[in-house]
């Protein structure tokens, strides 16, 4: 399992359905978990990754740029990419001993390195709400102040 750095509070269940989700398609090398994107900043902002997956859950593609773009106006389903990866042992070497591919350094986006090579990433929507992601020292001020809140007294 890989709990990326910039979500510190995500969910033990997010981290039990990925494992869960990697066990049930053992054609996948990676699971991950994405949320739905409502709001268009968000859509827009590069610090929130987006992912376009066929009908079986799939990944075809993750962007910082607004995915899929709404040719005719309006704000598509936009699924925003949750930072939390289950991997194959196997895939996982293989994976970290390829060099970064084009994709991957256009984006800084490490995933794509893994399509890149041709392995297939299992994506699903997640059973919790997202934690919220440390992109920004805003977003860190805000995760400070809740866990100075929440943290039990010594």
């Amino acid at each position: 399992m890989n709990v990326q750095g910039d979500e510190p509070l995500i969910s033990p269940l997010c981290i039990a359905q990925t494992a869960r989700l990697l066990g049930w398609h053992p054609e996948a090398t990676i699971a991950t978990l994405m949320t739905p994107l409502a709001d268009e900043a968000e859509f827009r902002d590069p610090n929130f990754a987006k992912v376009v997956t066929d009908k079986n859950g799939w990944a075809l593609y993750f962007s910082r740029a607004p995915i899929p773009w709404p040719r005719d106006g309006g704000m598509p389903m936009v699924r925003r990419h949750i930072g939390l990866y289950a991997y194959r042992a196997g895939g996982l070497k293989a994976i970290s001993a390829a060099p970064p591919c084009a994709l991957e350094e256009a984006e800084k986006l490490e995933q794509l390195r893994a399509l890149w090579l041709g392995f297939r990433i299992i994506v699903a929507d997640s059973v919790e709400p997202p934690s919220p992601a440390v992109d920004t020292e805003q977003d860190l001020a805000k995760v400070r102040s809740y866990l100075e809140r929440t943290r039990p007294l010594r």
